[in-house]
């Protein structure tokens, strides 16, 4: 990577800033926010995720917080990838439209509205969209790690 040689994924970005106290957004966040904020537009909402991944998080600036919280939207067909997901924490979400396939560990769940998640992130994970509409999701993990 140092060399310019080979792009990392999101994946392995997030492996490597697992192992320091910043989020993945943070990383890439050039302007902290001077103040907390209390409420949010919708359009406000930084979007971190990308192609047919969209996360919308909860304000800006993360550090010292304690949660972080996102608006997903999985397109049809959208993946979190191959290479499950883990971290420090716990997650958990809850599903607003459509259908999304969950594996944890070795579970495999496919939830719709209203259904609902809650695992220790240190559980390989990854998420799925099913279905023929997007899957809307609301959640929240802590730490924050992205």
């Amino acid at each position: 990577m140092e060399s310019g040689k080979t792009n990392p994924s999101v994946g392995a970005l997030r492996r490597v800033l697992d192992g320091i106290p910043i989020s993945l957004s943070e990383f890439f966040e050039f302007e902290p926010e001077l103040e907390k904020t209390t409420f949010y537009a919708a359009e406000d909402l930084p979007e971190i995720g990308k192609g047919r991944l969209s996360l919308k998080q909860v304000g800006k600036d993360l550090l010292g917080r304690a949660m972080m919280m996102l608006h997903e939207t999985y397109a049809v067909g959208a993946d979190t990838g191959r290479v499950m997901y883990v971290h420090e924490g716990e997650e958990g979400g809850i599903v607003i439209s459509g259908r999304i396939e969950i594996t944890v560990d070795e579970q495999r769940k496919i939830l719709g509205p209203g259904d609902a998640y809650y695992f220790d992130s240190k559980r390989p994970h990854r998420f799925r969209q099913v279905g023929p509409e997007p899957c809307v999701l609301v959640s929240a993990c802590t730490p924050p790690t992205f």
